[in-house]
């Protein structure tokens, strides 16, 4: 330290280690320093307190035992107990820069601070330093000794300049400097290291000892090290002290992937630029939080879209599905007035049957085919959606050929689909609907093509129809229809009339046929109506239990008067459908207590189409119980002479269109003729239905036809008129006995 420091100060080298007991023992120092006014303290690179003078005991109030040892921070007030710190940096600093004039000690200019004595009580005081090494070593840091500073406190609480102001300023900035949590550093116009704080050295990782050899650049090219981009980096700072009013702001990659903010401003002092305050930030939580933030906003992003299309398309076929098209039929609909707008509603037919028979699986593929075909017959922007199941639409605007548009569509299924090696022949009923002149909303527009739809199956099926208004009539009379019938079935107003069928053989009455009856508001509805209608609304189910219950229950005296009488029931499709028909047949003769081989069930073709294992293995079931298995309206379905062979049945009833064509009893029918020689060579026995007249009775009988049923011998009567209708019946077949119409043999 220079003797121009302080009056009283020391001059010159201190050789050697100052010893531990004070500076009495020091030659050269005892008396000199003892007797400075100024408190004098060695203190230790680690902030230890190594020797006081006396004048220190004095200004602190302590003993020199009590400070000898302690941390010299509890000398300081709060906000200035780092300042010795920086203080002891500066001169290391400074050592290092000056080493060629100043080898083992040097001072710098006094510091500002506040003291603390032991009572508590702060005084404002200004602090000198100078630093020494003790044992072998130099001041600038680069020998083996140890490093020390001494350090002299002069009381200036008696200036007249002091101000609490001052104090209360410097305090708080050395708190803001040191409590940030940013580094900071400050380089000078010159570009030295005019002070840094500890926040800063511990982000970087910059040891002190670096930091105290004044080396600038040594400690740069330690920054730059840890960067991804260094020479960005050197061209920042370059550039800002090309402009040393400049400010910026900008972002540092580490290489261990730590990042930081970097604040840089000019230092002024009197609007005067003396240096740059560099601040840094470590925002690396938060940039991986931020990452994090943006990945989990494109995954949602990516997640959104994919529920978007999900949300618009059919998962199976990848059409529109029926929100995307209700959106857009909306859009349609709500287009300039004179827009053309179409909509093409279709279902599959008998679609059922493949999933049934071939499984789920051949069904989707169906579909996706299905929806491939119908994209084929349209132009690119129109719809084709997929509103669930095997119903599919078509939404054309501005289209001016919409029926051809539909008959390109039912061909395109005409060609055979192979699923697994199976050839499929689908085939679909299209129903039109347009925007005409009376404007209809969205559901209107459906529903009519709905109604379409469903002529066209109702016409047969594999065609389209557009819609028409009688159809909705049509409709309501189906509907008001199906209704009124649920409302007989529930009330029981389901009458069951019988039909005698005559033996040509022994000319007497062997079997009744029960027929049900519906009489609404007192008039009989024909079965061609409402059996229809309880088919499709699963009706017939209850209605064909309730006459084979009625019926075996009213005739059942008939019946056990001779075994060889029998009755006969129709059966519908949808009955032998259900898996426990056959059980309930039987458990309902024997409750009533008649004998299965009493009882003949009448089943059309139709039921025989699919060969429905199901079916056949009901039936076969019941003709082993006894029933027998008659086959009605023989002749109107596609079923063949030879197929007969196969089939689980006992009888042939020749439909009444073959019957009728036999007006005089001359007539040459070698169709109905070789129907019945074939059966015969079935072994099947065979009735005729709907006989009217003598001349056709006659020609049957002729031909050995083995029973014969209609108006010649009896109407369906109820119960009650049933015995009248028997004795006539008798009466008919009796009158016939013995007539030969010539020409037939």
């Amino acid at each position: 330290m220079t003797a121009s420091s302080y009056p009283g100060e020391v001059s010159g080298e201190v050789p050697g280690e100052v010893p531990k007991e004070g500076f009495s023992a020091v030659p050269g120092y005892g008396d000199l320093v003892e007797s400075s006014p100024d408190a004098l303290l060695v203190v230790a690179e680690d902030g230890t307190i190594r020797m006081v003078n006396t004048a220190a005991e004095r200004m602190f109030g302590y003993l020199r035992g009590e400070l000898v040892g302690s941390d010299h921070r509890i000398l300081l007030a709060e906000g200035f107990r780092n300042g010795l710190e920086r203080l002891f940096f500066n001169l290391r600093r400074d050592a290092h820069s000056h080493a060629a004039d100043v080898d083992d000690e040097t001072d710098t200019a006094p510091v500002e601070a506040y003291g603390v004595r032991r009572d508590g009580t702060e005084f404002q005081a200004e602090v000198a330093g100078s630093i020494f090494v003790t044992g072998d070593g130099t001041g600038n840091g680069t020998g083996n000794g140890a490093v020390s500073m001494i350090a002299a406190v002069r009381d200036t609480s008696h200036r007249p300049e002091n101000d609490d102001s001052l104090r209360e300023a410097m305090s708080l900035l050395s708190a803001t400097l040191e409590s940030t949590a940013d580094g900071i550093l400050v380089v000078s116009s010159e570009g030295e290291i005019a002070g840094v704080n500890n926040q800063f050295l511990t982000m970087w990782g910059i040891p002190r000892e670096m930091l105290a050899t004044g080396d600038d650049e040594a400690v740069m090219g330690f920054v730059v090290d840890q960067l991804r981009d260094p020479a960005q980096f050197v061209e920042k700072v370059e550039a800002l002290y090309a402009d040393p009013a400049a400010e910026s702001h900008d972002i540092l990659e580490f290489r261990d992937g730590r990042t930081f903010e970097r604040y840089s401003r000019p230092q002024k002092v009197a609007d005067q630029v003396v240096g740059r305050v560099w601040s840094f930030r470590d925002v690396t939580a938060a940039k991986v939080a931020q990452d994090r933030i943006t990945r989990a906003m494109a995954d949602l992003a990516a997640q959104s879209a994919q529920l978007k299309a999900l949300a618009f398309r059919d998962g199976l076929t990848g059409l529109s599905n029926r929100q995307l098209f209700n959106d857009s039929l909306a859009s349609a609909l709500a287009g300039p007035r004179g827009t053309a707008v179409d909509v093409l509603l279709l279902d599959l037919d008998d679609f059922k049957e493949v999933n049934d028979i071939l499984g789920h699986h051949a069904g989707d593929q169906m579909l996706i085919e299905v929806g491939r075909r119908l994209r084929t017959c349209v132009r690119p922007n129109d719809v084709v959606a997929r509103l669930g199941g095997d119903e599919f639409v078509v939404l054309l605007v501005d289209s001016v050929e919409p029926e051809a548009v539909a008959a390109r569509i039912v061909d395109s299924l005409r060609l055979p689909v192979w699923i697994d090696g199976t050839m499929l022949r689908p085939s679909l009923s299209l129903g039109i609907a347009s925007i005409g002149e009376a404007a209809v909303d969205a559901s209107e527009l459906l529903r009519r093509a709905d109604i379409a739809m469903y002529a066209a199956k109702t016409a047969g099926k594999n065609r389209y129809m557009r819609f028409q208004p009688e159809m909705m009539k049509a409709l309501v009379d189906r509907n008001d229809l199906e209704a009124g019938l649920r409302l007989a079935v529930d009330n029981g107003q389901i009458a069951v009339h019988y039909q005698p069928i005559v033996s040509a053989g022994s000319g007497t009455v062997t079997k009744v046929e029960a027929l049900a009856r519906w009489a609404r508001d007192g008039v009989l509805v024909p079965p061609k109506q409402f059996i229809p209608a309880a088919e499709r609304s699963g009706l017939i189910v209850e209605i064909g239990t309730e006459v084979l219950l009625r019926g075996c229950t009213e005739l059942k005296p008939w019946l056990e008067e001779d075994s060889s009488r029998s009755l006969a029931v129709n059966v519908s499709g949808v009955q032998l459908q259900h898996g426990d028909f056959a059980e309930l047949v039987l458990a309902v003769m024997e409750s009533c207590g008649v004998d299965p081989r009493q009882l003949v069930l009448e089943v059309t073709e139709s039921v025989f189409f699919e060969d429905d294992c199901h079916v056949i293995q009901q039936l076969m079931s019941l003709r082993t119980a006894g029933v027998r298995v008659a086959l009605d309206d023989f002749g109107t379905g596609f079923s063949s002479l030879g197929r007969l062979q196969g089939l689980p049945v006992d009888t042939l009833k020749i439909d009444q269109s073959f019957v009728a064509m036999i007006n005089t009893g001359t007539e040459q029918l070698p169709i109905l003729n070789a129907m019945i020689g074939m059966a015969h060579g079935l072994g099947l026995t065979v009735t005729a239905e709907g006989v009217e007249t003598a001349a056709q009775a006659g020609y049957l009988m002729n031909l050995d036809c083995d029973s014969l049923q209609g108006f010649l011998f009896s109407g369906p009567q109820p119960e009650a008129a049933l015995q009248p209708a028997l004795d006539r019946a008798a009466r008919a077949i009796a009158a016939l006995k013995g007539v030969r119409v010539p020409g037939n043999r």
